[in-house]
C-alpha cells in the first residue's frame, strides 16, 4: 500500500525514454479508444439508465452487497498510440472523480470486503498492467504523491532485459518498458508490485507444464529477487476467458499468490471468490470509467464469472512442472 515508504520518487523516475522514432504515427489522430459516435451513444446510455443505477446501488448499499471494483490501466501518455493508452489529462480527471465518489483501497482491502461478505461503501482498487516507462511522467508520481494505493503488474523480461512488448511491435511501436530501477523506486514508495508472466504470455494457450511454471512461478521469483519485495499478486496477460486456464489458477494458488486477476470485466460480489479478482479495463475516455464504476446493469447481466474452481484440481501439474 502506498504510504509505507517514501512519498517521493527520484527525479530520474519522471522520464519516458521515448522518442518520435519509437511511435507509429499512423495511429495518431484516432480519438482515445472509441469513435465520436460510439462515445455519444455511451454517454446517452450512461445518463439514460443512471436513475436505475442510483436506486439499485442504494439497495445494494443497504444490504451490504455493493460490488468491489478493480480497475485496469496500461499506459498513460499523450500520443494516443493504441487502445490501451490514456491521455494524462483524462487520467488526472479520472482520479479526481474516483477520489470524490469512492474509497480507493489496495487489493488486500478489496479481498477483505469480498471475503467478509459485506460492503456498504463504494470502493475501487486501481491496477496497472505491463509496465510502461511513459507512466512515470504523470500517472505514477500523482498516485504516489497523493498516497493512493495501487498495484503495478509487470512482465519480468521487459523489466529485467529491456525487451519490447510483442503486442507493441506488431503494431509498429517500440514503447520503452519500465526499468528495474523504476520498479524498485515504486516498491520503495510503498507500491504493491505484481507479476504479469515473464513474456506477457497467453496462458490460455500454454499446455506445457514446464513453460507454464516458468511464465507464472519462476518469472515471479526472478522479479521478487530483483526488486527485493514479496510478489503477492498475479495478473493474467490480456485476461479474457480464453486467456485463462484452471491449471494456471491452481498453480498460482499452490505457489502462494494472494490472488490471481483476470481482465474480462465483471464485478466482485461480497461473499464471492476473493482469490480470483475480476477487473475492468478503463483505458481511454472518462465515460468508460464512469459507466463501469457506477455498475453497468447490462455488464452485470452479460458477463459470466470464469469458473476455474469447479474444474478438476490438476495436482499432477505442479509436480510435473517442478521436475
Amino acid at each position: 500500500m502506498v504510504g509505507k515508504g517514501s512519498d517521493r520518487l527520484p527525479t530520474k523516475f519522471a522520464t519516458d525514454r521515448r522518442n518520435a522514432s519509437e511511435v507509429n504515427f499512423a495511429h495518431y489522430g484516432r480519438d482515445e479508444l472509441m469513435p465520436v459516435w460510439k462515445r455519444f451513444l455511451l454517454h446517452g446510455y450512461y445518463y439514460g439508465c443512471y436513475p436505475h443505477r442510483w436506486w439499485r446501488n442504494r439497495a445494494l448499499r443497504a444490504a451490504g452487497k455493493l460490488p468491489v471494483i478493480v480497475l485496469i490501466y496500461h499506459r498513460i501518455c499523450d500520443d494516443r498510440a493504441n487502445d490501451w493508452t490514456t491521455h494524462p489529462k483524462v487520467f488526472v480527471n479520472d482520479i479526481r472523480w474516483l477520489q470524490k465518489h469512492f474509497d480507493l483501497v489496495p487489493l488486500e482491502e478489496a479481498q477483505r470486503r469480498i471475503r467478509q461478505g459485506v460492503n456498504r461503501a463504494p470502493c475501487v482498487s486501481i491496477t496497472f498492467d505491463d509496465g510502461y516507462a511513459a507512466n512515470c511522467q504523470t500517472a505514477l508520481p500523482l498516485l504516489v504523491k497523493e498516497r493512493i494505493p495501487f498495484t503495478y503488474f509487470v512482465s519480468t523480461a521487459p523489466i529485467l532485459e529491456g525487451d519490447f512488448f510483442e503486442h507493441d511491435l506488431v503494431m509498429g511501436n517500440r514503447f520503452a518498458p519500465n526499468t528495474l530501477e523504476e520498479i524498485k523506486a515504486l516498491a520503495g514508495a510503498g507500491v504493491e508490485i505484481g507479476a504479469h508472466t515473464r513474456t506477457h504470455a497467453d496462458l490460455g494457450r500454454v499446455t506445457d507444464p514446464g513453460q507454464l511454471r516458468d511464465e507464472l512461478i519462476t518469472a515471479s521469483e526472478d522479479l521478487q529477487n530483483a526488486v527485493g519485495v514479496p510478489i503477492r499478486y498475479f495478473a493474467f496477460p490480456t485476461g479474457q476467458h480464453v486467456n485463462l486456464s484452471p491449471q494456471a489458477f491452481h498453480l498460482a494458488r499452490e505457489w502462494g499468490f494472494e490472488a490471481a486477476c483476470s481482465a474480462y470485466g465483471g464485478y466482485n460480489e461480497p461473499g464471492g471468490d476473493p482469490f480470483h479478482l475480476q477487473r475492468v479495463g478503463v483505458d481511454g475516455p472518462m465515460i468508460r470509467l464512469k459507466n463501469w464504476a457506477t455498475v453497468d446493469p447490462v455488464k452485470v447481466w452479460k458477463i459470466k464469472r470464469y469458473q476455474y474452481a469447479t474444474l478438476p484440481e490438476p495436482a499432477q501439474l505442479v509436480g510435473a512442472a517442478g521436475d
